[in-house]
């Protein structure tokens, strides 16, 4: 599968280069991001890599959930723990990053799930800009544009069936909920195929350090983040 170039897969385990990461943060799932960008003090390896490797390595299931706990930094070694409902993401020190629940049925067809992993990612690559910017706009906050922390924090989806083949993702709302210095985002979606609903989806995020709205802060922000896909795309 396409998403074989974006590891290293050691029979029972895998890693990423920095190389790996940005690359695929960049060109599959069009998330210019500045953690994932090669040279990146702060570097974490993005969240929906993880996601389309699982559904790579252990198939895809009607029900499945996604909790991140920590940020994978390049050379980690995650070991592939046994194929079970639940499953555990772990280092070699037993440092735990991400947790999946399965349930319902499951296939590895790999056209479909080639496609509903390239059509999550499409979406999820596109949050920032298209997602959370008017949402916090909406709710008069922001992060910090000097420091910008937002967090993967998890994700769900939720098929009727799985006899589908080209499913895509609509935005269905966006929620933020605020907590001091915190927010809680909710971006659902539903998934569809042949124009109708198959399933509905969600995933949440948590900005940090958040301070009133600056219109000006926010454009330049945004330009910045604009500008780094234009250089990239040239």
């Amino acid at each position: 599968m396409f998403i074989d170039n974006y590891f290293n897969d050691h029979q029972h385990s895998i890693s990423f280069t920095r190389d790996h990461a940005s690359t695929f943060a960049k060109s599959i799932a069009d998330d210019f991001n500045p953690i994932h960008d090669h040279d990146a003090k702060r570097f974490c390896v993005p969240g929906d890599l993880l996601f389309s490797i699982v559904l790579a390595k252990y198939g895809l299931n009607q029900h499945m959930e996604f909790i991140f706990s920590g940020m994978v930094m390049d050379g980690v070694e995650l070991i592939l723990p046994e194929d079970l409902p639940h499953l555990v993401i772990r280092d070699q020190k037993e440092k735990e990053y991400l947790t999946i629940e399965r349930s319902g049925h499951n296939t590895r067809d790999e056209k479909l799930i080639q496609n509903l992993t390239r059509s999550y990612v499409a979406f999820s690559g596109h949050t920032f800009l298209q997602m959370l910017v008017p949402l916090m706009a909406e709710n008069k906050v922001m992060i910090n544009p000097v420091r910008p922390m937002v967090i993967y924090a998890s994700m769900s989806i939720d098929l009727d069936r799985l006899d589908i083949s080209a499913p895509t993702l609509v935005t269905d709302h966006t929620e933020l909920e605020l907590v001091g210095k915190r927010g809680n985002a909710l971006l659902t979606f539903n998934i569809m195929d042949g124009g109708e609903i198959v399933g509905r989806g969600q995933k949440r995020m948590v900005l940090s350090g958040l301070r009133e709205y600056e219109q000006e802060s926010m454009d330049i922000l945004t330009s910045s983040y604009i500008q780094r896909k234009e250089d990239f795309t040239g």
